[in-house]
């Protein structure tokens, strides 16, 4: 296959596609003309930047078109919805516009060549965000967007590839690194398997416990129990499900988190009738704490501000100036783009706030940050820049 051509080494995209359809059809050439079995050899031709774009998909057709060879592939990479694939402009959860972006591609790309007998290689996919850390997408949103990608792309008959450099898989242990999120790749070619609103269900760390839902996304299955580690919950006591509704007891969660230690306190799993089970984390929590930062990590080029977490976790951070406008990088948005301007680090107690996010921040311009936690708690801190010094308070 010919290396995908990349934009910036020449005037554009038009004359990109023209570079790019002169490769492939010389690169088709030189493998027919070689000799033995090449004459057939099946060769994966790919779109320019390898992007199912329509007008991408057009100018492969066209080439398609032009060497009339049955023995041809094309190939894509995708790498989801922006916002969602590297958690920007709180593009938190896999939501409609995750999955419809994906339908879009799978499905110009099913219509254009599948529909005609041409195989089609998705050549990689995955989630942007995985080039600095798994941790960028919440792993219960991370589940659902592998699950509905491996089921979609098995009704289009398209054939994934998944993109690893190296976070996956160990090369030299031959293990993964998340066996939940293999598993549900794994399952995703045969089946679907069904899924929540959410993989878990905070609760307070004094006080009386409430009842908790999750709506159920039942992909086509039905549900079948509930159970914790080889024990199942009593439906009716522990839990009821109405419709696509599942309800958590007071009781039931009380006794299940005990003594309450922030974080994890139990582990549940919702079972159905096909694919794997929905792991479900029951929380215990406190409102996250954050505290002024000062003397050596008070600069541009390291800020980490004090946070004590008390069992939550941070999903994303907003940043607006005094009067209301967006602070920091793409200022479309107030929603900053996670691991790359701010980062979270539960066992250190700190958040740290990059060098690329100061790198577009007003000089003397107090800054607020919101900071959402997935409890749905939101914590407010202040930022001012100074030329390279930073000062942070929570007043």
């Amino acid at each position: 296959m010919p290396k995908p051509l990349r934009a910036g080494s020449n005037s554009g995209d038009a004359q990109n596609a023209e570079l790019l359809a002169a490769l492939n059809k010389e690169f088709h050439r030189i493998v027919r003309a070689s000799g033995g079995t090449n004459a057939t050899r099946l060769l994966v031709l790919p779109t320019l930047h390898t992007s199912a774009d329509q007008a991408r998909i057009d100018e492969l057709t066209t080439t398609f078109n032009q060497l009339n060879d049955r023995n041809l592939i094309a190939t894509v990479h995708f790498y989801g919805y922006w916002p969602f694939s590297v958690n920007v402009a709180g593009g938190t959860r896999f939501d409609s516009a995750v999955e419809q972006d994906l339908v879009g591609q799978f499905d110009r790309v099913a219509n254009a060549f599948v529909a005609r007998g041409i195989p089609v290689i998705i050549g990689e996919y995955g989630l942007l965000g995985f080039d600095r850390h798994t941790g960028t997408i919440e792993q219960g949103e991370k589940l659902k967007f592998f699950e509905y990608l491996g089921h979609y792309a098995r009704t289009k008959k398209l054939t994934t590839m998944l993109w690893d450099n190296g976070q996956h898989f160990g090369r030299t242990s031959f293990t993964w690194s998340d066996p939940e999120l293999f598993g549900q790749i794994r399952s995703s070619w045969t089946t679907r398997s069904g899924t929540a609103s959410a993989d878990f269900v905070y609760v307070p760390k004094t006080g009386s416990i409430a009842a908790q839902t999750l709506t159920l996304n039942l992909n086509g299955t039905t549900f079948q129990s509930l159970r914790q580690g080889g024990t199942d919950l009593v439906r009716g006591t522990d839990y009821t499900v109405s419709g696509n509704q599942l309800t958590l007891t007071a009781a039931a969660l009380t006794r299940l988190v005990g003594s309450r230690p922030y974080g994890v306190n139990t582990t549940l799993q919702a079972r159905f009738s096909g694919g794997v089970p929905w792991r479900i984390n029951i929380i215990t929590f406190d409102p996250p704490v954050l505290a002024g930062a000062t003397g050596a990590t008070g600069t541009t080029a390291a800020f980490s501000l004090p946070a004590q977490f008390r069992g939550d976790q941070l999903a994303t951070m907003e940043a607006k100036y005094a009067d209301g406008s967006n602070a920091g990088p793409q200022n479309w948005t107030s929603f900053k783009e996670f691991d790359v301007t701010f980062a979270p680090d539960a066992t250190a107690n700190t958040i740290t706030l990059r060098p690329a996010f100061f790198a577009e921040v007003n000089d003397n311009a107090r800054v607020t940050l919101t900071f959402h936690f997935w409890s749905g708690t939101k914590v407010t801190y202040y930022v001012t820049k100074s030329g390279g010094t930073v000062t942070g308070t929570t007043a």
